[in-house]
């Protein structure tokens, strides 16, 4: 019988291995993918500068009748739905790599946010959300008199 050096670790790699195997296949079929579909997220920037918070999402090839910008008790919600297109039957695929189907984004909101001068617009496949800041939250430059 041969004496071996145990490693804690190798134990977890193989799991590690046999998990990501496990996962490759349940994810991409062999012979023809399933569309993937289902609940998604796009991917989202959020940064904030003197005048507003700006928040900008991911939304290529998909149509702006089908997003929908909602305020609603502090709370941003960005809803909607990137439809397959019809023209291509799902067996002439051979790999499908994005998401279809109904996505939502909620984001709290603080209340310092002028709700009312929200605004959203949509360039290139990428959302804009601006929310300006109210005019009393602003920081404001004091100058102090020297007498």
């Amino acid at each position: 019988m041969a004496i071996v050096k145990y490693s804690p670790f190798r134990d977890m790699m193989n799991m590690q291995e046999q998990m990501n195997r496990l996962l490759d296949l349940a994810w991409s079929k062999q012979g023809g993918e399933e569309l993937r579909e289902g609940a998604w997220q796009p991917p989202v920037d959020i940064f904030e500068d003197e005048n507003a918070v700006i928040i900008k999402a991911e939304l290529p090839g998909i149509d702006q009748k089908d997003i929908e910008v909602r305020i609603e008790d502090n709370t941003l919600t960005i809803r909607g739905e990137r439809k397959h297109e019809e023209e291509v039957r799902k067996e002439n695929y051979h790999r499908v790599e994005r998401y279809y189907g109904g996505f939502q984004r909620s984001f709290s909101i603080p209340a310092t946010i002028d709700q009312e001068k929200v605004r959203a617009s949509s360039d290139k496949g990428v959302l804009t959300i601006t929310l300006p800041k109210r005019e009393e939250v602003k920081p404001k430059q004091i100058t102090v008199e020297v007498t």
